[in-house]
């Protein structure tokens, strides 16, 4: 299935269209069911939060949301660096969610050990399709290297694990990470691509466009299997597309 491809003016509407499609698809969900949604670190959801709290806060029951992480540095959730943190700094506490809603990865713990239990925590949680953990949504950020979740053109291999977690390191700073993989990413409902910033529009056009080296970018293999993937950008990250 082709992606779409959305522009948006700005955040705010970029912001307000991602909460539009979350209340549209909880509304389908039976009293009861969660919806599930991976999260991804970094400043545009950072930003993306702020706006929630401030104008979204109660237009969502956010209680039957369930909120897991497409990848973390393996740091104590207290550490700046942590994506748990940035979101519950951001989100969650002024949302008053309970413990219950959301899954961390548990960063402080020996990275190994803790992809494999994340990974089991995840099938355990989550409904299955051919055998494969469904989230509802997924989001992904793009590097400007063209990388996505933890998993880099140094390691693109990753992408193809047969696990749902791997451990991954950082090529400059060697920071260990625990990432989703390309199994668990592309069995998704929906996979989005939230990218903004004048630093993303040429890896983002390289990437739909599929120009010289694309392939070799962990952005271009996402391509959920059983769902819709959306790329939701603001101008900046658009202006070098042709369409």
């Amino acid at each position: 299935m082709e992606p779409k491809i959305k522009i948006f003016p700005d955040l705010d509407g970029l912001a307000d269209y991602l909460i539009a499609r979350i209340h549209r698809q909880l509304l389908k969900k039976t009293e009861g069911q969660y919806y599930s949604i991976a999260l991804s670190g970094g400043s545009t959801p950072k930003a993306i939060f702020k706006i929630i709290t401030e104008k979204h806060a109660n237009k969502i029951n956010w209680s039957r949301v369930a909120f897991f992480w497409g990848d973390d540095r393996c740091v104590p959730p207290s550490d700046s660096e942590s994506n748990y943190r940035m979101a519950y700094e951001n989100l969650f506490k002024h949302l008053n969610l309970p413990e219950l809603n959301f899954c961390r990865i548990n960063g402080e713990d020996e990275p190994e050990g803790e992809a494999k239990r994340y990974g089991e925590r995840v099938d355990f949680m989550l409904p299955h399709v051919d055998g494969i953990p469904q989230f509802d949504m997924v989001w992904l950020g793009l590097g400007e290297d063209g990388h996505t979740a933890s998993i880099f053109p140094e390691n693109i291999g990753l992408f193809h694990s047969d696990k749902l977690f791997e451990t991954s390191e950082h090529p400059v700073s060697g920071q260990i990470r625990i990432t989703a993989t390309g199994k668990l990413i592309n069995s998704a409902k929906e996979v989005l691509f939230i990218a903004t910033g004048s630093a993303k529009a040429s890896k983002v056009a390289q990437i739909l466009e599929k120009t010289n080296g694309w392939e070799k970018l962990p952005a271009s293999l996402v391509n959920p299997k059983h769902g819709q993937l959306i790329w939701l950008l603001d101008k900046a990250a658009g202006a070098e597309l042709l369409m």
